[in-house]
């Protein structure tokens, strides 16, 4: 049995003459927190995209839990890519309600990930009236919705205060540790170094560095020598 949830093998995608993505080759291990870190326009979003099936590969492959991708696999992912998909005029519960109709999932499931994400106490409001922190986590219930194996966040602590970064910060960790992989991109490196087990460094669509996180490296500095000496070159 493979220790990955995903790998990418010399991934590509291409948009008519510029490649957003070339010939990247990512491992995320099982249950635990990958950060995908990379200056806006790197491809992090087009690289999620793909392993969602939003948008194809051009080329290369991608392997989910040890097995070609397929759209199968999308019943164990879960994903909050760029703004959440929330119906304004809906109450959360109603949301929530949509989404689990449609994957053939019981309504509990609703109250299940309503009160995973501390959001019980806004069941009966609706999305309209809600701040951005709340929609973020909104968002993030939806994708937790079909018991995922596999969970993307592109940018969640986007328009966060710093309270509700602490505490987005303090789900993902228990998302891992109740055995779901998560992906979290980001530019903000303390972020991610806070919550990350394993970093991936992209830019201009190339993955530059895979490692383990260790606690006492200079994350800043690393992600500046790697990115600068890519510019460099």
């Amino acid at each position: 049995m493979s220790a990955y949830i995903i790998k990418t093998n010399n991934v590509s995608k291409k948009f008519k003459k510029a490649y957003a993505i070339k010939n990247l080759s990512m491992s995320v291990r099982k249950n635990s927190v990958y950060g995908l870190l990379g200056p806006n326009g790197a491809g992090k979003s087009t690289l999620l995209k793909m392993i969602t099936g939003i948008i194809r590969p051009t080329s290369g492959q991608i392997l989910f839990d040890d097995h070609p991708w397929t759209r199968k696999d999308l019943r164990n992912i879960g994903s909050l890519i760029e703004s959440p998909p929330l119906y304004e005029n809906l109450t959360a519960f109603e949301n929530l309600k949509v989404r689990a109709t449609l994957l053939g999932i019981e309504t509990d499931k609703c109250n299940d990930v309503l009160q995973r994400m501390d959001l019980m106490h806004t069941k009966n409001k609706k999305a309209s009236e809600f701040s951005l922190g709340m929609k973020q986590r909104l968002g993030i219930a939806l994708a937790l919705l079909g018991s995922p194996k596999l969970l993307l966040l592109d940018e969640p602590t986007n328009g966060l205060d710093p309270f509700g970064i602490e505490e987005l910060r303090q789900m993902i960790r228990t998302f891992a540790a109740s055995g779901i992989s998560v992906i979290v991109s980001s530019h903000i490196l303390s972020e991610v170094q806070q919550v990350a087990d394993d970093i991936g460094i992209i830019y201009n669509g190339s993955l530059l560095y895979q490692d383990e996180v260790d606690a006492n490296d200079d994350l800043e500095q690393l992600f500046m020598d790697i990115v600068r000496r890519e510019r460099e070159a």
